[in-house]
């Protein structure tokens, strides 16, 4: 086999690896140039609002200083969630980054239900609301234009580095643009003559960042309790593994997602009769089929069976076979009339069935009758009817 390909996966580690600390890097620099950005705007909308007595525009600057909250709490999960696996958290920190997703989509969600109880409230008000000035249409434009840009950065980024959290403060700058079209709209509206356009307005746009909110949390939620991928996933990544030679059958294939990452836990059926080195070298085929094929998957555990384990009646501690030390030295003893333990060169043995194929290699030389050979082998099956874990016995020579 070419060395080419024994390497490629642990250049494509490197390579992964690599473009994390790149995406990781990238995201600092945006999340401080975010963070900057929302405190100017929300100076900038709070001071126009009040010099142009605009009651939405102020509202509008508290939200960018919500997103500035939000900005420092993206910095603060993904510093953590990007750090190496440890003694704690063996697994590395990604969940962090999903417990950080889950809290912006709780914030999103509480942001749309002010601002509907805001909007709500000067539509039942309207006729005491002050008509704003020109002033605030510019700046609540500004703002449009500024945080869509912020959103669309965001979202590459975010995008890239499969980061959700990343994703969801995307969607946080969205709101903000969307609360400045609804300033837009409603000090256009009042200007007009038509100041109810903008509680309307308002309460439109405030569903749908309940709807976004909502969609984040449920995610973060599912990855939290560990809920499978979809089973068209599954299904593909299954059929992957059996492509592999030597693979018997898949059963027990659970996934999970960790942050960016999948996990999989996979018990693989082998042939029973192969070596332990054969059926875990089987597993190590079908570990980097995956991991070349399947970029979110970083993470395979394998376990090797010779039989499909899920099929079997349930057994308990007191009906599993015993282990090699205790059936040698029950079958020596009751062998000890028909077989000398010093003729055994090799005893093999296959759980299966949740009872034990024991194989007996003896010395050619002694046995070389083969009517002998037959008889003993026989003889020696009777000598174990009384053992239940027994399920049969084979003698070979040489």
């Amino acid at each position: 086999m070419p060395p080419a390909k024994h390497s490629a996966p642990a250049a494509a580690a490197n390579t992964a690896n690599q473009q994390a600390v790149n995406h990781q890097a990238a995201t600092q620099r945006l999340l401080l140039v975010s963070g900057v950005v929302d405190f100017g705007l929300g100076a900038l909308k709070v001071l126009v609002g009040i010099v142009a007595n605009s009651h939405a525009l102020i509202a509008d600057g508290i939200h960018s200083f919500s997103d500035l909250a939000t900005d420092i709490m993206v910095w603060f999960f993904n510093r953590i969630g990007a750090m190496e696996p440890d003694a704690d958290h063996p697994y590395g920190h990604a969940r962090f980054e999903t417990f950080g997703t889950l809290i912006l989509g709780t914030l999103l969600i509480v942001v749309a239900g002010v601002l509907i109880y805001d909007s709500v409230d000067r539509l039942m008000n309207i006729n005491v609301q002050q008509l704003p000035a020109w002033p605030a249409l510019a700046a609540a434009l500004g703002s449009i234009l500024i945080k869509e840009w912020l959103y669309r950065i965001t979202v590459q980024l975010g995008t890239a580095s499969r980061s959700k959290l990343l994703l969801a403060n995307a969607w946080h700058h969205r709101s903000d643009a969307l609360s400045s079209v609804i300033v837009l709209v409603g000090v256009g509206g009042a200007m007009l003559g038509f100041s109810w356009l903008e509680m309307l307005a308002a309460i439109g746009v405030a569903f749908m960042i309940a709807q976004i909110g909502w969609k984040l949390a449920r995610q973060s939620v599912e990855e939290l309790v560990d809920t499978a991928m979809a089973e068209p996933y599954v299904q593909e990544i299954q059929k992957s593994i059996e492509d592999v030679e030597g693979v018997r059958g898949v059963h027990s294939l659970r996934t999970r997602r960790m942050g960016p990452d999948v996990l999989a836990d996979i018990h693989l059926q082998v042939n029973p009769a192969i070596s332990v080195s054969e059926g875990h070298h089987i597993g190590e085929w079908v570990t980097r089929a995956l991991l070349e094929e399947y970029t979110d998957l970083t993470d395979v555990i394998v376990h090797i069976d010779a039989e499909d384990d899920e099929l079997l009646e349930p057994r308990d501690k007191f009906s599993i076979a015993p282990l090699r030390r205790e059936i040698r030295t029950v079958l020596t003893a009751v062998w000890d009339e028909a077989l000398s333990a010093e003729d055994i060169h090799k005893m093999t043995l296959h759980y299966l069935n949740n009872r034990v194929d024991v194989e007996l290699h003896l010395d050619q030389q002694r046995y070389t009758d083969r009517v002998t050979a037959t008889n003993l082998q026989t003889q020696l099956t009777k000598l174990t009817t009384h053992l239940p874990w027994v399920n049969r016995i084979t003698v070979w020579y040489g």
